[in-house]
């Protein structure tokens, strides 16, 4: 395990392009779990150079391990690998949402499921272990910035998209990926 003083979080940005689109998630949300492979198919086409893409994480309280969820992804982050080890898990929570999620918010056999639990199962989807990282002291301040830069940007469902800085509500993640291209002015 790294020591509070050793650690960093990598931000969950892909490319380096001027033109920035970020994307609002909640890792066990069936919209969301639609949006995400499709943010790396918008970076492929137009391009690193381009574009950067950042994944915000939002976690929302109906959605009953989004908590533990976020945490883990973050401490993921913290790993060597960084996002990519972060990708990891989000592509396997999104694929297995069933083992994560509550029957209608409120029921199901997840109600027995510990935290611990949860992180086992993330290790067994995605061959990440975080479990040590998910204890760092100090990793609630990476958690808590997501949350507070969802809430200073007025975000307050999942997915939310922002295009250079402004929420674009007319976007969603049914949407072609051309409309987010002429969002971006990338078309």
């Amino acid at each position: 395990m790294t020591t509070q003083e050793s650690w960093k979080t990598d931000p969950l940005n892909w490319g380096h392009g001027p033109a920035v689109f970020e994307a609002f998630l909640e890792p066990t949300c069936p919209f969301c779990a639609r949006t995400f492979p499709k943010l790396f198919q918008l970076l492929q086409l137009a391009g690193e150079e381009r574009l950067t893409v950042k994944v915000r994480l939002h976690s929302q309280p109906w959605h009953m391990y989004s908590g533990v969820i976020c945490r883990a992804i973050l401490a993921a982050a913290t790993l060597p690998g960084g996002k990519e080890a972060a990708k990891k898990v989000m592509e396997a929570v999104f694929a297995h949402r069933d083992a994560f999620e509550f029957t209608h918010h409120a029921s199901g056999p997840n109600m027995d499921c510990t935290p611990n639990d949860i992180l086992k199962r993330i290790a067994h989807y995605s061959s990440v272990d975080v479990s040590a990282p998910f204890a760092l002291p100090g990793l609630d301040r990476e958690v808590k910035w997501h949350t507070r830069y969802a809430r200073q940007n007025g975000i307050h469902v999942s997915p939310t998209f922002m295009v250079n800085g402004i929420v674009r509500a007319e976007l969603g993640s049914g949407d072609e990926l051309s409309k987010w291209q002429d969002a971006l002015g990338l078309a």
